[in-house]
């Protein structure tokens, strides 16, 4: 006897299939105090006013800030999602603009001491993160660490934050080389911050640039440059994020054009945000 349910039950499994897996980018950077924090915050607020569905995860472990930038205070992080304590809709919040703000990054480390089916009923959870963003952010830790390194070996696309200064140069190289060395299909994208002018962030990527294609065979495409602007300093210590404090100065500027080009990058076929956490898995075993 033939089941009549069963066109019905391909047709579900068939749009579960399709249906839509968030892209996953990685904000990172080689050495601390480069401004990749107030980056992603400020970037993530106008991929939202470009229409995108986002979620900023805090994943910087030693040094997360995400808040103070924009101004919140999550009262859970993804801690209490693995104790069982909040639902993933509970620890969510809501920044300004709508930018939903994920707390917390320490906790997906303690993925590697759930039982198996925690684990796997948490990874289900997180599809549910697919159906609701178009992109989930993340605000790395600096450095090459095996925590970050897991963050953006994970991630699709890794945006490197650096500065003008020879240190951040070399340091950006050590963290572009060792996702390079890793993962070849990763895209990797450099964001020069505090510039003198836009002049000076071209020729710092070119620099960069062609120190990588020549020695790891690695195409770096320029996100954009920030220059230095004092309306960043003023909104830091308002706690305000600068594109909101000042949408025209020239900072605010240069991080719109960087969402524009953003947006506007043909993109890799999104994996979601679960097969990003099955992979972090793999890495922090």
């Amino acid at each position: 006897m033939t089941d009549q349910a069963q066109p019905l039950r391909e047709m579900v499994q068939a749009a579960r299939r399709a249906r839509q897996r968030a892209r996953v980018v990685a904000v990172t950077s080689g050495k601390g105090g480069v401004g990749k924090t107030n980056l992603a915050a400020n970037l993530g607020l106008l991929l939202v006013g470009r229409g995108q569905r986002v979620a900023l995860l805090d994943a910087d472990l030693g040094l997360a800030n995400v808040d103070i930038v924009l101004g919140i205070d999550p009262p859970f992080t993804l801690s209490h999602v693995l104790s069982g304590e909040r639902s993933l809709a509970e620890v969510m919040v809501e920044g300004p603009k709508g930018l939903k703000v994920l707390a917390g990054g320490s906790g997906v480390f303690e993925l590697a001491n759930l039982s198996q089916w925690r684990l796997e009923r948490f990874i289900r959870a997180l599809e549910s993160l697919d159906d609701s963003l178009d992109l989930l952010l993340l605000d790395t830790g600096a450095g090459i660490g095996r925590q970050v390194m897991a963050f953006n070996l994970a991630s699709q696309e890794l945006i490197v934050v650096t500065t003008p200064e020879p240190t951040s140069l070399a340091d950006a190289y050590s963290v572009i080389k060792v996702v390079a060395t890793r993962r070849a299909d990763v895209r990797l994208l450099v964001a020069v911050n505090m510039a003198p002018s836009l002049r000076e962030g071209e020729a710092v990527f070119e620099r960069l640039s062609t120190v990588a294609r020549r020695f790891l065979g690695v195409q770096l495409e320029h996100l954009g440059t920030i220059p230095r602007d004092e309306a960043v300093v003023r909104a830091v210590q308002r706690q305000e994020p600068f594109v909101l404090a000042s949408p025209h100065a020239p900072a605010s500027r240069a991080v719109a054009s960087m969402a524009d080009k953003l947006s506007g990058f043909k993109q890799p076929e999104p994996t979601g945000v679960a097969g990003f956490l099955q992979r972090i898995l793999r890495l922090a075993r």
